[in-house]
């Protein structure tokens, strides 16, 4: 596999992310095709990974609470374990760090939080429901490079 990583604010990039994220999570999830698309997608800062010029992951970030609130994180089916998701997260690690922003936050459906403390997360909270699907806080601190 060939991985590459695109981060921008750029509408053509947010469409690639978006027909990931369409597929995973409405297609492949089930939630609501209508709140999927917010209006953080208008200044956030979107990420897709490529295998070669195919599109097979992507997230998003923007700036919340003096961090950065990652979100959206999707790998197409066929790419699951290939280890996309963790270098779409060391990307933006990287970039919040080149950035000197010093915590990333998500919020974590709990059947994906092993993922996210492999990557260095931590829980805070308890569980709560986001339509329906269980999710837990996650944070991490990083150091600015």
């Amino acid at each position: 596999m060939e991985m590459r990583i695109e981060i921008g604010r750029d509408a053509e990039l947010f469409r690639k992310a978006e027909k990931i994220r369409m597929k995973v999570f409405v297609e492949e999830q089930g939630f609501a095709a209508e709140i999927e698309v917010d209006e953080k997608d208008e200044t956030a800062f979107h990420v897709v990974a490529y295998d070669g010029d195919k599109p097979v992951g992507a997230a998003r970030f923007f700036e919340e609470h003096g961090g950065y609130h990652v979100g959206r994180v999707a790998v197409l089916p066929e790419y699951r374990g290939e280890g996309v998701g963790r270098f779409i997260m060391a990307e933006i690690e990287t970039y919040a760090a080149n950035n000197g922003v010093g915590e990333l936050m998500l919020s974590a459906q709990t059947r994906a939080a092993d993922f996210y403390l492999k990557c260095g997360f931590a829980k805070y909270g308890d569980v709560y429901l986001e339509e329906g699907c269980p999710h837990i806080e996650m944070r991490k601190n990083i150091e600015s490079r």
